[in-house]
């Protein structure tokens, strides 16, 4: 096991500028609580018995390994200071909303809990099925690390909001020439990230995405809220907000 560094790098620096530019009581406590903990882990403050390499996922270590605690601990870590950096901004921009308009705090912990267990579960069975139809077994071995997936899930949840209460609508320019609809975003993020960004994972990304949609449109959904409730006692009505509901 290597050592981890300990101290913030740059990445670290500008996540807590940009914390406190946003205002630490703007932000919700159990999103606050998430990218405090993972900036404090990445830095070395938090004290684990693993480096950050030792914990990730891929299908060899999960279905051959049975090493089922890297479903959670991959995503928590990350592979350098921007990488986390990156992250945590958008997590921010999305969760926000997510906990303070649809889920509630409680509610909201026990979600992104189970969000990054079926990131992680998709992950490793698209690998699987890489495997199997392109008969390469790179993408068995191939490990990642990092909340992008839960990240990229979260987006799914906030598009198909927005598309709801704008139907029809285009969001943002990308690069200062590309309007896109709504429903096209999270998608479009996916192709660029992958060009733009050397390194990042795509089948972690679509696994992410394919998570957020299984919530979103399928019975997956029903189970994941039925287990919120069962913990919180907390009642979850996802449909209200996705299709544009207060």
């Amino acid at each position: 096991m290597s050592e981890r560094r300990r101290g913030p790098g740059l990445g670290v620096l500008l996540l807590c500028y940009e914390v406190a530019s946003i205002g630490f009581s703007q932000i919700p406590p159990v999103t606050l609580i998430a990218v405090v903990g993972q900036a404090l882990l990445y830095s070395g403050y938090i004290s684990v018995p693993w480096d950050r390499w030792d914990v990730c996922v891929s299908a060899e270590n999960i279905l051959n390994g049975k090493e089922y605690s890297r479903l959670f601990l991959s995503a928590v870590e990350h592979g350098s200071d921007m990488h986390l950096y990156y992250n945590m901004i958008s997590f921010i921009s999305k969760a926000r909303g997510l906990e303070q308009d649809m889920f509630g705090s409680c509610n909201f912990a026990v979600f992104l809990l189970l969000m990054t267990l079926l990131c992680s579960v998709t992950y490793v069975a698209l690998s699987a099925i890489l495997f199997r139809v392109l008969h390469d077994y790179a993408y068995m071995k191939t490990c990642a690390i990092g909340f992008s997936g839960v990240v990229f899930a979260l987006k799914a949840l906030t598009t198909k909001r927005e598309d709801a209460v704008n139907p029809g609508g285009r969001l943002r320019e990308i690069d200062g020439s590309l309007n896109l609809p709504f429903q096209n975003t999270v998608w479009s993020e996916l192709i660029l990230i992958y060009f733009l960004v050397p390194g990042s994972s795509f089948v972690g990304h679509l696994a992410g995405i394919l998570a957020g949609m299984a919530y979103i449109h399928t019975p997956v959904g029903d189970l994941v809220d039925h287990i919120i409730a069962m913990v919180t006692g907390e009642r979850l009505y996802r449909w209200s907000y996705l299709m544009g509901y207060t």
